[in-house]
């Protein structure tokens, strides 16, 4: 088994293009770049620098991002969708960096409630605590964010997200930064779904000499090429 430090390593290399995390992510890639680097805008005849929403420690200027980068991604993506601002979504994300200790809050799962608030549950202890309010902790009727997507490891201490199931742990796709280096996989096979796709086209879109090929049912090809078909729509 890996340490800890290895482990992290893992985690956080970069490895996506921006091309493909906007792809994975369903963000388009200027947003994507912006979230991932800050940008500049002219107003009131100067110069205002907003700052990454994803703040992974690193150089701003990267034009790659980790699997941890691409996990935080997923939750601005999920709080947006819920009706949160950006303004809003900084504070309370510096915030739960700061509680968590390190640069990335891919290391913990989050709730919002029907107040508009952001809830953090602590991974030391599973308190919840209310974002942007100094610390009131948190009991409301909660919806769970990515919990049946998400898998986390306890190898680094900090129990960072180590799996990402984008259709849900039930589904058939993984993105497991251990395997085929990050790429989305069957779920309990190292082939990437990329690959399988490719060989489908190849194959003009027979699936049964694909199947023979990889010694894949027919049932999970069907999963690797929507997946797939979903990712180049």
């Amino acid at each position: 088994m890996q340490n800890g430090s290895d482990y992290f390593n893992i985690l956080n290399s970069p490895t996506y293009s921006i091309a493909e995390v906007s792809r994975l992510v369903n963000m388009n890639p200027w947003t994507v770049k912006r979230y991932l680097q800050g940008y500049e805008y002219d107003y009131l005849n100067s110069k205002t620098v907003q700052p990454p929403v994803v703040k992974n420690g690193k150089s701003n200027r990267a034009i790659f991002a980790s699997f941890l980068d691409l996990v935080d991604l997923i939750f601005v993506r999920e709080f947006m969708r819920r009706g949160f601002g950006l303004p809003t979504l900084r504070s309370a994300l510096d915030e739960a960096r700061e509680r968590l200790g390190t640069p990335h809050f891919a290391r913990s799962l989050f709730f919002t409630s029907g107040s508009k608030e952001i809830i953090l549950k602590l991974p030391k202890d599973g308190s919840m605590i209310a974002l942007l309010t100094g610390g009131q902790s948190a009991m409301p009727q909660i919806i769970e964010l990515l919990s049946n997507k998400l898998e986390f490891e306890d190898v680094t201490g900090y129990g960072f997200v180590k799996k990402w199931y984008p259709r849900g742990n039930k589904g058939l796709i993984v993105i497991d930064p251990e395997i085929s280096f990050g790429r989305p996989i069957l779920k309990g096979r190292a082939v990437p779904t990329h690959n399988i796709y490719d060989l489908y086209l190849g194959e003009k879109k027979k699936t049964k000499p694909v199947s023979e090929w990889f010694n894949i049912p027919v049932p999970e090809l069907d999963a690797a090429i929507s997946f797939e078909q979903h990712l180049w729509g």
